[in-house]
């Protein structure tokens, strides 16, 4: 599911088009948080665990551009530098995960006119996941299609 460029780095987890994570079950969605700030400031990377062990990361660029990834769960990130200051943690805000995780319906990546990425969105049976970009990284869940957001 995940493509990999030569340098090891994932050049994304698409097949194609916005149906890229289509079908899988998403099982958990941890932030990555630098924990000399706490887990009150925002994550600097969000991971979408998926039932089969492998994980879709979103991290914010220098530029403010979300890079949509695979992830390394259970194992931080190369660039969590020290290690030890660094932690997966739930999102607050976000509700748990159904017996069984989120079926993915249909995915949308939110690109600005130059065609960069500055958003995602998720939709899963019973609501959906928005992503967005900026100095972190912002997710919130809505129920349903019109239903209020969690904030996170």
């Amino acid at each position: 599911m995940v493509d990999r460029g030569t340098d090891g780095e994932s050049t994304g987890p698409r097949r194609g088009g916005a149906e890229w994570l289509k079908g899988a079950r998403i099982v958990a969605v941890l932030g990555i948080f630098y924990r000399p700030e706490g887990r009150m400031g925002e994550p600097e990377a969000v991971s979408f665990v998926l039932d089969d062990g492998q994980s879709v990361r979103f991290t914010c660029t220098s530029d403010g551009t979300l890079h949509v990834g695979a992830g390394t769960w259970p194992r931080l990130p190369d660039w969590c530098v020290p290690a030890a200051q660094w932690e997966f943690a739930a999102l607050a805000g976000l509700p748990q995960p159904p017996e069984g995780g989120w079926t993915v319906l249909s995915t949308d990546e939110r690109r600005d006119e130059r065609g960069e990425v500055h958003g995602a969105v998720i939709r899963c049976e019973g609501g959906r996941f928005v992503i967005v970009g900026g100095d972190t990284v912002g997710v919130r869940f809505t129920r349903g299609h019109r239903g209020a957001a969690a904030a996170t």
